[in-house]
């Protein structure tokens, strides 16, 4: 197993292409199944057991809303994955 480095990006899309990927993760989300996606150039599996929120964040002038994914890395070999 290779060591993944830890990260911390935003990509940002055009709107389209935006919109195209919430749906394919809507579409996931709502069937149970994993989310793949494509992220600065490394492929990230979602499994579908990942925690779904919403953050809203507000400072200054601006403000956020992040859709948060949230899981666990298996170890090599854990039996236990999930990952349909």
């Amino acid at each position: 197993m290779s060591h993944r480095v830890d990260r911390d990006i935003d990509k940002i899309y055009p709107r389209q292409e935006f919109v195209a990927k919430l749906r394919r993760l809507a579409d996931a989300l709502e069937t149970g199944k994993r989310f793949e996606i494509s992220i600065g150039g490394e492929r990230i599996r979602v499994p579908a057991g990942a925690v779904a929120s919403i953050e809203h964040e507000r400072g200054g002038d601006e403000e956020e809303i992040e859709f948060q994914l949230r899981w666990r890395n298996q170890a090599a070999g854990d039996k236990n994955a999930s990952g349909r």
